[in-house]
């Protein structure tokens, strides 16, 4: 199982069922400065719970460069990172913006069409 929702119990079996799920909207990230791929993506599930789910999840699913340095605090930096619900990549070269670019292979990966009902 990859992921159960705490409000109704429905389950994802496979990352790709999550990703395709069209009832699961990105909400906002939570950074973890200390180590990037802990930072949690947060979702709402259209039976309104909220899921988080760690963004090393996620990491293979990106294949761009991964900055050595943390642009944080410098004019570079626009702060995208310390407002949770700011969905939008960095266009900073920091080695925060590969986290914020997975977000966006989540945000628009394609979804069913077929609507599945949230008890199975």
């Amino acid at each position: 199982m990859f992921k159960k929702c705490p409000k109704c119990s429905f389950q994802w079996d496979r990352r790709l069922d999550f990703l395709q799920d069209p009832r699961l909207e990105p909400i906002g990230y939570q950074v973890n400065f200390k180590s990037l791929a802990a930072g949690i993506f947060l979702f709402n599930h259209d039976c309104k719970g909220t899921l988080a789910i760690p963004a090393r999840e996620f990491q293979d699913l990106y294949h761009g460069p991964i900055f050595k340095d943390r642009a944080t605090g410098s004019p570079e930096c626009t702060e995208k990172c310390l407002h949770q619900g700011d969905l939008t990549p960095c266009p900073a070269q920091c080695e925060c913006a590969f986290v914020r670019e997975i977000l966006q292979v989540v945000r628009n990966w394609p979804k069913k069409t077929e609507l599945l009902s949230s008890d199975g």
